[in-house]
This record gives C-alpha cells, structure tokens and sequence, in this order.
C-alpha cells in the first residue's frame, strides 16, 4: 500500500506520472520517513511556494457568506504540514514571510470598511454595530482560516505550536525584517491562548508508575536542576516529592508544563537537600513530617506556547490537590533560582569603576575586607579584584571570602530582585512570574545554591517566594495594577542596607 506522503507527492507534481524515475524517488522518499526529496524537488523555490500557499490557502469567504461557507478540504492542511515539514530552516522562513505578507489581512478592504464606519457615526445604533462588525472580520488574516483548520486534523495542534517556536525564532534572531510576521505570531498566540486555557488543560500527577515516555519527557524537559539519571528522576517523583503537569487532550502523551514539588517540615533554604537527598528513595512517607510545599522548578516545554498563561494555573491548581491530601499544609513556598544576578552585578561593578564610584558600592570598612582578602590596593585593583572573584567560584572555597562578600552580596541581590525594574515590574523574569501569581518575595537564602550552575547565575544565592493563600489575589492585583511589590521585612531590609551604602 502506498502511504499519503506518495500518493501527495503524486498529486502536487505534474510529471509524477510521466517519469518512472519520480516513482521510484518518490518510493525512496517515502521509506525513509520523509518528504524531503519532495520538498527540494517542488519547492525549493519562491514559485513551488506560492503554488502551494495559493492552492492551499483558501479565500476568507465573504462577510454575508462567513456562517455558510462549507469548509476546505482536509487534505489543505495535510499538504500544507508536509510541505512545510519539509523545508529546510532557510525555506522554512521564506515560506512563513510569504505566508504572513500574501495572505495576510486585506488592507484594501480595511480601509474601505474604516472609512464606512467613519460616515455612519451619525446614524443609528444598529447600522454602526453592523459597519463595526464587517470592518471586525475584514481585519481577519486570510491564513487564520487555515489555522483554524490545522488544528482539526490529527497532530495539527502540535504542529501549530511548533510552528509559533519557529516564529519567535525567526523574531528573536532578526534574521527577518518582515513586520507581517509579527502579525502571524500574534495570530497564532491569541489562537493557541483559546485551544489552551485552562479549562481545556487536565492535571496529571507523574509517579514512577507513570508510562516511560512522558517520565523521559518530564528528565528530557527538566530546565531549572537537570536529572542525572534514572535514580535521580525516581527520587523526583517518589516519596516526599510530588511532580504534576498539565496535559491537553490534542497533544496526548505531551506535557505542557511540569512543577516539581518536595514535601518538607520547613521552608527550605538549599536546594542540594532537595535534589541530592537520597535518603528519601526507599521511605515511606511519614505525614507528621510534611507541613510545607517547596516548589522548586518549574518548566515550560513548548516554545510555542511562549507567552501562553499555563506555569501560573499550575501553581494555583497543584495548591488544591495538595491541600485536599495534606488538610494541615498552610506553608507553600517556592525555592527558586536568581538567573542574570551575576551578569547584573558584573555590569554594575563595571559602571561604578567607569564613573569612579567604587567607593559608593560598598563601605569603607568593607572595601578594606576585600582589599586583605584579596591581597589587592585601595580603589581600581580592588574593584577589579572584586569582579574577578564573581567571575569565578573560588571565593566558595574560602569560608574568609565567603564571610566578606556575603552581607555585600546579599543586599546587592535584594536590590536586584526589588528595585531593579522593566517597564516598572521587575526586572528578573522568575520574580516577575511569581509577583505576578501574587507571592510575597519572602527569604533570600545564602549559598543556597552551590553547583556550578547557581554559582555562576546568581552567586549561588536563591530566594523563597511565599504563597500566602488569603493574600495572593490582593497582592498579584497591587503588582499588576499598581506595580507594587509586596516583601517581607527581612527583603526590605537587606533593600535598605543596599540604598544606606550605595548612597541611593
């Protein structure tokens, strides 16, 4: 039996049945898994790609007709995925530049619809909704509809995600200057924010009894404290742990977003007591020891879904099942990481040398610490003394370097995670998620993070993000409407330190 890709190769190409050599390559293609022979054959260039997008990208029907109209053919969308899956990377944003800018938005019509709208403003009320709603579906993009209809057709929806990671791929790097692709990213956000809310998405709690692939999904997918291996993902899911991600009924067997939780009779301060404990692997849990949820990573596995609200849902889902099994839990907690302390500070330090202002960063008793703990002379030798040890992790290693620079550090971190700003919400993209979900940035924890990875990210400090449950709503509204950040006082005080020495 010949598969689709052949009998669609068959049908898109014109000498397919006039040259028995096509057939054979066609076979070949085919039994490689692929349709690359394909693509490079029809549509390498510009001309296989219009070809295809104009056969494939349906006319937005008219407005009188937009209920009625019968839907394309399954087999546009099917074409279109393996055209597209196709393409080398360089095609691949030829393809979606054409895509977005051909069958776009018909400005012609929007101009025409606006201009209606603009004579009709002293009509009456009906005839201004009706004007309204026609120039609403003239700014439809024409490709919405064949969207719309990829994500009907078995694996379309995925397809579709990462079809957005290629976008933001294409706007992140610049390597397009096309703006009609930032109208298609913005298409597809706005569609995929619809088919993944958070009524569409099922919790699942992942167990070592889970089935292998999404346990090597959940290792592969793990971005925040990497698995070393098959004990390490055991202990994850095992006792006094709880990993959960949410799953969609479109993308079986694919989680979205995972949160891994460990179960503690305190807020924990260090994540190597979280990630390295192995005498947790064969117990059975013991309920008088669990009073606190740690939520120590959280992870995203789908590019696409980029900007798509799920982390936050999770967080506020998994509160409740928690709270159903354990009654008596009242402390949730997030133990989270500082990523871009150590490239902040690295750029301050530079600043402050450049404007001569060393002096202002630390105190004078604190500058003498350094310059005896780092054999280094007063001014430029013990700044540069100073962002040479951050630079590197020696200074860990000394229980004399660790005690200077740890009051200096600390306030500097505060500062980082309280004062500095974008857009006035803070600046770092964790603290800004879990402002968001209305934490309270509670403890920084010192040397709470002492691998290589947190040392070099935040100087292996880490910090709690405390979920007080009756405050959470009236704090994420402070923050989000208010930008106001809400702090414990142990925060504030490390804030004060930082604004006290740095004469701010």
């Amino acid at each position: 039996m010949i598969s689709h890709p052949v009998i669609w190769a068959f049908r898109t190409s014109a000498t397919c049945w006039r040259h028995r050599a096509v057939l054979k390559a066609a076979l070949k293609a085919s039994d490689s898994g692929g349709l690359r022979w394909f693509s490079t054959h029809a549509a390498g260039g510009g001309t296989g790609m219009e070809e295809i997008l104009a056969r494939v990208v349906a006319p937005l029907p008219t407005y009188e007709t937009r209920e009625k109209s019968p839907p394309p053919p399954e087999s546009n969308s099917l074409e279109f995925m393996h055209f597209y899956r196709g393409l080398e990377k360089e095609d691949k944003q030829s393809f979606l530049s054409k895509l977005s800018q051909d069958f776009g938005v018909d400005h012609g019509s929007v101009s025409e619809f606006a201009g209606k709208l603009l004579d009709t403003q002293l009509r009456d009320l009906t005839t201004i909704l009706q004007v309204e709603d026609r120039l609403r579906y003239s700014l439809t993009p024409r490709y919405k509809q064949l969207l719309n209809h990829i994500s009907r057709v078995e694996g379309g929806v995925k397809f579709l995600v990462d079809l957005r990671a290629d976008v933001l791929e294409i706007i992140s790097s610049k390597s397009s200057e096309n703006p009609h692709i930032r109208d298609l990213n913005v298409t597809l956000k706005s569609l995929l924010s619809e088919w993944f809310s958070v009524g569409l998405l099922r919790l699942e709690r992942i167990t070592w009894q889970s089935p292998c692939e999404i346990l090597q999904k959940i290792s592969q997918y793990e971005a925040v404290h990497p698995v070393r291996n098959w004990t390490d993902l055991k202990r994850r899911v095992g006792p006094y742990r709880r990993c959960y991600a949410f799953t969609h009924a479109a993308m079986p067997g694919e989680p979205l977003v995972v949160l891994h939780v460990a179960l503690t009779e305190d807020i924990s301060d260090n994540i190597q007591t979280i990630v390295r404990e192995f005498a947790t692997l064969d117990f059975e849990e013991d309920i008088n020891k669990i009073n606190a949820a740690i939520f120590y990573s959280i992870s995203s596995t789908q590019a696409g879904l980029q900007g798509v609200e799920l982390g936050n849902y999770l967080i506020k889902r998994v509160v409740r099942e928690l709270q159903s099994e354990f009654p008596h839990m009242a402390q949730f907690s997030s133990l989270s990481p500082i990523p871009g302390f150590s490239t902040w500070l690295q750029g301050l330090l530079s600043q402050y040398r450049k404007e001569g202002r060393g002096s202002d960063l630390l105190s004078e008793q604190e500058w003498r610490e350094v310059e005896q703990a780092t054999d280094s002379g007063p001014g430029t030798p013990s700044m540069d003394a100073l962002r040479k040890l951050i630079g590197t992790s020696e200074w860990m290693r000394s229980e004399r370097l660790s005690c200077v620079l740890e009051p200096v550090l600390m306030r500097l971190c505060a500062w980082y995670l309280y004062g500095e700003k974008r857009r006035g919400y803070a600046l770092n993209p964790v603290a800004n998620f879990h402002l968001q979900n209305g934490a309270t940035m509670w403890r920084l924890n010192w040397q709470a993070d002492t691998s290589p990875r947190g040392v070099a990210n935040s100087c292996g400090i880490m910090v709690n993000y405390r979920y007080f449950l009756n405050e959470t709503s009236k704090n994420s509204s402070l923050y989000l409407q208010n930008k106001v950040i809400t702090a414990s006082e142990h925060v504030l005080g490390l804030v004060s330190q930082f604004q006290k020495n740095s004469k701010l």
